[in-house]
């Protein structure tokens, strides 16, 4: 398996095209280069890595929609969806009508769900990127600099953690996955609970 990780890397790059390659139980989860259309495989809740026990995240500062700034602390007593993702990568693009699906299911309950966006654009690109592909139910979040990312140790987009009402990392999730399963719906209230 290993081999033929390493020949798709290598054959990706002599052909010039982009490929992401993500290793899985030990199996390749392989994303489709930039401009091949948006196949990509969403996982299922299962691969959400719990972490247990549950830590507190450090501090970082979200950025709003309107270029405001806010910390986790603000969240207090709330369970949050955290998705760091951008409009030019395809997993992300992928999953986001999913996540725009469990902000909906989600929305009665004391969980939010925030997809933090690192395009340089800011705001405006992530606004005409919704309404292009009619993403409703998800505010605009911004991570401009990619310093939530940072923080929080994540090694690449997309990426979702799962954090309680305390502020504390419950789960985290690596690559596109199906956030409007109620498999997925479960899980989260459970974590969160």
């Amino acid at each position: 398996m290993r081999r033929r990780g390493a020949l798709l890397i290598v054959g990706a790059a002599a052909a010039g095209g982009s490929l992401a390659v993500a290793w899985r139980l030990g199996k390749p989860v392989i994303h489709r280069p930039v401009g091949a259309p948006p196949e990509v495989r969403l996982l299922g809740i299962a691969a959400l890595q719990r972490t247990d026990p549950a830590v507190p995240l450090p501090p970082a500062t979200l950025v709003d929609g309107t270029g405001a700034p806010h910390g986790l602390a603000e969240f207090a007593g709330t369970g949050l969806v955290i998705n760091l993702w951008a409009t030019w990568c395809v997993p992300c693009v992928a999953e986001l009508p999913a996540l725009a699906v469990l902000a909906g299911r989600l929305k009665e309950s004391p969980v939010r769900v925030l997809a933090l966006a690192s395009d340089r654009g800011g705001a405006p690109a992530v606004e005409d990127f919704y309404r292009r592909h009619g993403i409703v139910g998800l505010p605009v979040w911004l991570d401009p600099k990619g310093a939530v990312g940072q923080a929080w140790g994540v090694r690449g987009i997309p990426t979702t953690l799962i954090v309680d009402a305390e502020g504390r990392e419950r789960g985290r999730l690596e690559g596109a996955a199906d956030w409007a399963s109620d498999a997925a719906v479960a899980e989260i209230k459970g974590l969160v609970g």
